[in-house]
């Protein structure tokens, strides 16, 4: 039997797709990418804005009106979270986050059977749910390493619905990454709080370390971390391990401190300089990405004008804006200090110029020098794909997707 799997939101769905994928084919059902082809349907679900429990369930509803003798299995947070609303579709698998590692047995169950499955656990405390790849379906490949978070920002579900942070095994992380390393050369650690890593009295900076040993990986990636756990430790893994790439993805989320101390975030502005000013004085060219939240309760213009300046003045290569969206069971979602619908998109336009200007900018500082490209995709006559330091290039040539090339912008 064949299936297909769709994926909402972060790049430990992305994981967890292919740890679902990878183990269906051990329990020898095929893969396509075609839904009029598949005989099961997995939909891998997100919660963590409005929007994105909006395009889960409309999508779910529309497979199971459009497919009703096809096996739908529904998985992840924003089942987790809204599990009344998917409970009565007449899905046949409904599973949380947890035993995801266990779907295909789930399948095989229903298909012997055909008893509707339920599995969604209201527990934070978990143990961390092993799940080992032996392969990526990309050129560069993602390790979930962590998962849950214990910071409770108050405008955020994700605590809720993915736990208690803890960790994978480190010399299970190493065993997978090797296994990995031998068709990817980039590896992208990810989790729910990536830089809380912490297994066996190593945390993230001793397993980017040890990553490090492993002849074949040429590139280590992180997918997110926090300013607060740039600690000393990983501060020297910056300055001495040349596979860590000139990259980090840093959210700031507000450049006000009366915005930050209501969101419940772990630092001030002063702090969130200091260690950016620390960070390039060991990388001058360093790429620095980052969120941004506008129009949360209460956020002023004044607050606004001051993450604009911020952000300006901290030269982010990149800013994912997002605009304030209240989630029920938040502290945020009590806060009556709402800000309009047309102020928070008068502000996310301006922030996405600014993003746009310095993108431009730090493009602009490396035109005419060489830079290590990873192939992506190739196509038409050109490859794509993304340096170090993360900016996406366009080669005029095919070359072979997975491979490093140098070339000059």
């Amino acid at each position: 039997m064949k299936f297909t799997i769709y994926t909402f939101g972060c790049k430990v769905n992305q994981y967890e797709s292919n740890m679902m994928k990878e183990q269906l084919l051990h329990h020898n059902f095929s893969y396509t990418p075609n839904i009029e082809e598949a005989d099961i349907f997995i939909v891998n679900t997100c919660t963590v804005t409005n929007t994105a429990d909006q395009k889960c369930l409309k999508l779910v509803r529309r497979l199971l009106r459009k497919y009703p003798t096809k096996v739908s299995a529904i998985v992840g947070c924003s089942v987790q979270n809204n599990l009344a609303k998917y409970a009565d579709l007449g899905i046949n698998i409904l599973l949380g986050n947890k035993n995801k590692s266990h779907l295909g047995e789930y399948i095989t169950q229903f298909q012997k059977n055909h008893v509707p499955i339920q599995d969604v656990l209201f527990k934070r405390d978990l143990p961390f749910e092993n799940m080992v790849l032996e392969d990526y379906d990309r050129a560069r490949a993602f390790i979930k390493i962590e998962d849950g978070c214990d910071n409770f920002c108050s405008y955020c579900i994700i605590p809720y619905v993915r736990g208690t942070v803890r960790s994978k095994d480190f010399a299970l992380v190493l065993t997978e990454a090797q296994s990995i390393a031998q068709k990817h050369q980039e590896i992208i650690l990810t989790g729910i709080h990536t830089g809380h890593y912490q297994s066996n009295d190593h945390d993230l900076a001793d397993l980017i370390w040890a990553l490090s040993e492993i002849p074949e990986l040429k590139r280590i990636r992180l997918s997110s971390i926090e300013i607060t756990e740039l600690n000393a430790n990983f501060m020297k893994v910056l300055k001495n391990c040349p596979k860590l790439v000139d990259h980090l993805h840093i959210p700031l989320q507000a450049g006000s401190n009366h915005i930050l101390k209501k969101m419940n975030r772990k630092y001030d502005v002063a702090e969130f300089k200091q260690k950016v000013a620390e960070i390039r004085a060991i990388r001058p060219d360093i790429a620095l990405s980052t969120d941004i939240i506008v129009g949360y309760p209460g956020e002023t213009e004044a607050d606004f004008q001051e993450t604009l300046a911020l952000a300006k003045d901290l030269a982010f290569a990149k800013i994912h804006v997002f605009p304030f969206s209240a989630r029920e069971g938040t502290v945020a979602a009590k806060d009556p200090d709402i800000v309009p619908d047309v102020i928070k998109k008068e502000r996310v336009k301006a922030l996405m110029a600014l993003s746009h200007e310095l993108e431009a900018a730090y493009y602009a500082k490396f035109k005419g020098r060489e830079v290590d490209v990873l192939v992506e995709k190739v196509s038409n006559g050109h490859s794509y794909g993304h340096t170090s330091n993360y900016l996406e290039v366009d080669l005029a040539e095919e070359l072979t997707v997975g491979q490093i090339y140098q070339r000059t912008l």
